[in-house]
């Protein structure tokens, strides 16, 4: 992934040292297992834990050579250990190493995102309290439909992101597996011991079974859990961009001081980082995609998976955890404008409250259907003749002779559809 849409703390998790850190601590730790099983001495233990090290630059030497990495690992270590090296790697298989490692970059890379989605969901819930009973339109097919409160669009949000993380933390669960199986899952060459004792020192649990690697479904659920979350974040990302429309002007992203907006028209103010979010959830379902492919490969392994997941499993978290960072910010520095909100919920005349006055026309002992007709032809007049959808009801004979004028002007009220928020949020 680019500089650009990277931050530090998930770099260091995917760069080529921390990777090649895992390999070496995972190699160690089945030489520490094997010394436990009476395999290796304790003298040549200690050499191997004192001695073994690796260069980036001497392994890539070695796999323009040898074209296979682990081997050119394994070179590097052995010019630094010495002849104690024929013990590292004994009775391993590459996958062993690299599937290991891999959960631990994807346990640790999961746990960031989680912090990451702990922080916004409580921004969230903090603007959902200060914007409680803040009422709005609410919009269906980008229609005025009914009274809102903006508390509620965020206590939305709320329950969406507390459903990502139960599902962000079952995908950790699951992704946090290992495997020191051999070369087809059997402990050929290996004591299943030395996978419990690896394992269980790198925080990961043991594959129950596995082949050469463990069950790419793992992975398929991490990826297709980041990419539901990255479109959760586009969602509300869409609906900051749609608020900041200058036809609706509800709500704007933060906009920092010397910022600007459009190299040629100076008074733009573009939702740019909310564009960036929902660019960046298309990516997240690709690759998302690309995790289902992997699933299925020929008997006990093949190695299509691999050049697949150095990008999409590096670059998926790398940039979930991004775009979790810039939505903290557009929530937490947002504009939220409540007299605009009023003004667009009053447009017309108050045409968005013709449902309760259709109901109330029913309360009073008309036919629903003839009821419905006659609201219908007032707010439709009311749209296109831009006419006062108010004025109309009170000039409107039919209603007059059913409606009391006080009784009118309640159903033109906006508390009364918000009457249940408070049952809402005691949910939360």
């Amino acid at each position: 992934m680019i500089d650009r849409y990277t931050k530090p703390e998930m770099a260091k998790i995917w760069s080529d040292e921390n990777r090649f850190k895992i390999w070496l601590k995972i190699e160690i730790a089945a030489c520490e297992a094997w010394n436990r099983l009476g395999e290796i001495p304790q003298n040549v233990l200690e050499i191997i834990k004192q001695k073994a090290d690796f260069n980036i630059q001497e392994i890539r030497q070695f796999e323009e050579t040898n074209q296979h990495e682990m081997i050119a690992f394994l070179e590097s270590v052995q010019n630094r250990v010495g002849p104690e090296s024929r013990y590292i790697h004994y009775g391993l298989t590459s996958s062993d190493v690299m599937d290991t490692a891999l959960a631990v970059q994807l346990k640790e890379s999961g746990e960031l995102i989680l912090k990451e989605l702990n922080q916004l969901t409580e921004i969230v819930k903090e603007k959902a309290i200060q914007y409680q009973g803040v009422p709005c339109v609410a919009r269906t097919h980008g229609v005025h439909a009914e009274p809102t409160t903006f508390g509620l669009k965020l206590l939305v949000w709320l329950a969406e992101l507390e459903r990502n993380r139960t599902r962000m933390e079952q995908a950790v669960r699951e992704i946090s597996v290992g495997k020191i199986s051999g070369a087809v899952g059997t402990y050929a060459n290996l004591h299943p011991d030395v996978e419990s004792y690896v394992c269980e020192k790198l925080g990961l649990k043991s594959e129950p079974a596995s082949t050469q690697i463990v069950q790419r479904d793992r992975h398929a659920f991490f990826l297709s859990s980041i990419a539901l979350l990255g479109a959760s974040l586009e969602k509300m990302g869409m609906e900051v961009r749609n608020l900041q429309r200058t036809e609706i002007g509800e709500v704007e992203e933060p906009f920092g001081k010397g910022q600007k907006g459009s190299s040629a028209m100076p008074h733009k103010k573009n939702p740019v980082l909310s564009e960036r979010i929902c660019g960046l959830a298309r990516l997240l379902r690709g690759y998302a995609l690309t995790g289902y492919e992997n699933v299925a490969l020929w008997h006990e392994r093949d190695i299509s998976h691999s050049s697949v997941e150095r990008v999409s499993l590096t670059d998926s978290c790398i940039l979930i955890h991004y775009m979790l960072v810039m939505f903290e910010k557009i929530v937490q520095g947002m504009r939220v404008y409540p007299e605009r909100m009023k003004e667009n919920l009053e447009r017309n005349g108050g045409i968005v409250y013709s449902g309760r006055l259709l109901l109330k026309l029913v309360e009073k002992g008309m036919l629903r259907q003839e009821a419905y007709e006659l609201v219908q032809s007032l707010a439709l007049k009311s749209v296109e003749e831009r006419e006062n959808f108010f004025k109309l009801i009170q000039n409107s004979r039919e209603i007059q002779e059913k409606i009391k004028p006080d009784e009118l002007k309640e159903i033109f009220n906006p508390s009364w559809f918000i009457r249940h928020e408070k049952k809402i949020y005691s949910r939360f």
